[in-house]
């Protein structure tokens, strides 16, 4: 993984666009020394999402398993107002 500065991103966004794009690099932004941000290709972002989308309905599951008790979809519509 590359890492560089915003400076260096600024001055070179085309290039470090189509590496991410492209090539699939994965670049590292780092600001005042600090890493701050990753460039990475949309693919691995969908994968994030998905894993992200697969844990929360775990942790969901788990938590309904352990109660119980389910709200009604309406209830909980008029509850929150929408």
């Amino acid at each position: 993984m590359t890492a560089l500065s915003v400076t260096e991103i600024r001055d070179n966004l085309s290039d470090a666009i189509n590496r991410v794009a492209y090539q699939g690099e994965r670049i590292i932004v780092r600001r005042s020394g600090r890493d701050v941000l990753a460039m990475i290709p949309i693919n691995d972002l969908a994968l994030l999402e998905k894993i992200e989308d697969e844990i929360d309905i775990r942790d969901a599951e788990k938590i309904l398993a352990g109660t119980g008790k389910r709200i009604p979809y309406e209830k909980l519509r008029k509850e929150l107002g929408l």
